[in-house]
């Protein structure tokens, strides 16, 4: 009896060893307890035992390790609660794990069809909780895990959809509450009747349609694309349909979750205390609520009112969001014809037909020869439209998009094909020559701006050589005035005395110029010779027929009294002369080559 109690002892030891080495696994002989916990190797994600919100009951859950906020993004036993602390998770012999309560009651329990030599349960650094035989680890070829029965959320590398083959639905459902994570009211899953396609449902009524995939992007979500930190993949083949998601970003946690007010998020945290925050959820406007418009009808937020039937369909009746009925019904012959539409969220893909290789004009074809067919679009844009996908019933719940990659074509009776091609032909050349109208006045204005632009700065420049000239005449009559001996008038001085140039004081005009009379404020008279704006002569050539002429002293000569180069202006200063005649003087005896005369009496 003492030797058995050794061995229990050892056994036990052993246990507790093997449990502290191997924290993210447990063997056949471990279990865990209430309190204990498993963490993934790289400890991003750990599981235990835990209790919702304000609950007192007890579940076996999965979380992100060192989140503050401790979101559960798994359950195990969401349907059968534990009603106290006293439950005990283990794998049994045949690899399959077992909840059991404090009778040793079964709780909750995971199934597989196959055994296993060595069975162990690992927590995962994708935080998938899995099944395995030991002495294959290093395989993913599981007996059980978690990533096969989602609770409300996926993860990253969590595949989300469905296995034709097994008939495995990878499906989410949202909590009941946030103190109750047993299955609630919606249901986020790819429906398979007809041409797979994402659904959000209440029950079994359609919430919301993400759409089916064309190769791009779902027809309902042209927001979902690639970024920096997030990149997802869509597989649909014979086997398998599921979209996956990874994260470039490692240091970064996300997760798309159904949430018990009917939403699905996506929402991301970057660690420390900063909690989750949302990436994007859905639905997003009113449009996106299933058949917000009725059939042939499609819905548009920007417009007013949000549904419009499409054309070539009216109103059923008063009210906009009971959907349209054809303007023309069909034929059912070949007078029946197809209109082609852009910028939509393709229909409800339910009940419809889809070939993977048809190509695009045999997939009309086929729809032409079928009276019950409404309508065929492109299975796949990816590489150009390719593959086949028709409808037989209503065309229900399309969307206005801006960024939508595909077509799809109506039938319509002959006369209304006809009808809307001739209308939208009027309206693309109205609306192109509103285009020319508003470029040319674009053109125009930006011509016209142009225009204003050089003046202005035409004008600045002018301004500026002006003052530059007169800025350097004034420094160069300062630094010459030595060498000139020759007083400066400045333009004050000369516009003051000849009452601003006034008509009534001139005393002749030629080709040079005009002569002004003037009176200084000392009462001196003076004449004031001013060259014309029009002489070619510059400013150095001026200032050196100065010099010559101040050199020059005769008793006949009209004296000199000064000159002025101020503002552009170049004037010679005079003494006024009573008893000749000064115009004779000034215009009839000498002539130099810049048209200033010199006066010899």
């Amino acid at each position: 009896m003492e030797a058995f109690s050794f061995l229990l002892l050892c056994f036990s030891l052993l246990d507790l060893t093997a449990f502290c080495v191997a924290r993210d696994t447990i063997t056949t002989l471990q279990s865990i307890s209430d309190g204990d916990t498993l963490v993934s190797a790289d400890e991003t994600f750990a599981l235990g035992f835990f209790s919702p919100g304000t609950s007192k009951n007890h579940y076996v859950g999965i979380w992100y390790n060192k989140d503050p906020t401790k979101a559960i993004v798994w359950v195990a036993n969401r349907e059968n609660p534990l009603t106290d602390s006293s439950g005990v998770l283990k794998v049994n012999n045949t690899g399959i794990l077992v909840l059991l309560d404090s009778n040793n009651s079964l709780i909750w329990s995971s199934n597989t069809t196959r055994s296993a030599q060595n069975p162990v349960a690992k927590l995962l650094n994708s935080g998938n909780f899995v099944v395995q035989d030991d002495t294959n680890s290093d395989t993913e070829d599981f007996l059980w895990q978690s990533f096969d029965y989602p609770g409300d959320t996926i993860l990253p590398g969590q595949k989300f959809g469905r296995n034709l083959a097994t008939g495995l639905n990878w499906l989410i459902t949202s909590w009941k509450s946030s103190d109750d994570p047993s299955q609630g009211s919606f249901s986020y899953q790819f429906d398979i009747d007809g041409y797979p396609q994402l659904v959000l449902r209440e029950g079994t009524t359609k919430r919301f349609r993400f759409g089916s995939w064309n190769g791009i992007q779902f027809s309902g979500g042209p927001q979902l694309k690639n970024d920096s930190v997030f990149r997802f993949s869509m597989i649909s083949n014979e086997q398998e349909v599921y979209y996956v998601y990874w994260l470039v970003d490692n240091s970064v946690r996300q997760r798309l979750q159904v949430t018990s007010d009917g939403f699905s998020h996506r929402t991301s945290w970057s660690g420390g205390n900063t909690g989750w925050t949302t990436v994007s959820h859905l639905p997003v406007d009113d449009c996106d609520y299933y058949g917000k418009c009725g059939a042939y009808a499609s819905c548009d937020t920007n417009s007013f009112p949000m549904c419009n039937c499409l054309d070539g369909f009216v109103q059923k009746t008063t009210d906009s969001s009971s959907g349209c009925v054809r303007r023309t019904s069909l034929s059912c012959n070949h007078s029946d014809g197809f209109v082609k539409f852009s910028g939509l969220k393709l229909p409800d893909t339910e009940g419809t037909w889809f070939n993977r290789s048809m190509r695009l004009e045999d997939c009309r074809i086929l729809c032409w020869n079928n009276c019950s067919c409404m309508a065929y679009a492109a299975l796949d844009v990816s590489k150009g439209p390719n593959g086949c996908l028709l409808w037989f019933g209503n065309l229900v719940d399309m969307k206005a998009l801006s960024a939508s990659d595909e077509d799809i074509y109506i039938r319509m009776a002959g006369k209304d094909v006809e009808a809307i091609e001739q209308n939208r032909s009027q309206k693309s050349k109205k609306r192109k020559r509103k285009i020319i109208i508003a470029v040319s006045c674009v053109l125009s204005f930006g011509i016209l701006i142009l225009c204003l632009a050089f003046i202005y700065r035409w004008k600045k420049h002018l301004k500026g050589k002006i003052k530059e000239e007169t800025e350097s005449g004034a420094i160069n009559s300062h630094h010459d005035e030595d060498d000139l001996e020759l007083p400066l008038f400045d333009m004050c001085t000369i516009t003051s005395a000849t009452s601003n140039f006034s008509s009534d004081n001139i005393l002749g005009t030629g080709g040079f110029g005009s002569v002004y009379k003037g009176i200084l404020e000392d009462g001196q008279e003076i004449a004031v010779k001013r060259l014309s704006q029009n002489s070619s002569q510059g400013l150095q050539e001026f200032k050196n027929e100065v010099m010559h002429i101040a050199k020059l002293q005769h008793r006949n000569l009209v004296k000199l009294l000064g000159c002025c180069i101020q503002a552009g202006e170049r004037m010679l200063i005079y003494e006024f002369m009573h008893n000749k005649s000064l115009d004779f003087f000034i215009f009839g005896l000498i002539q130099f080559p810049w048209n200033h005369t010199l006066l010899f009496i």
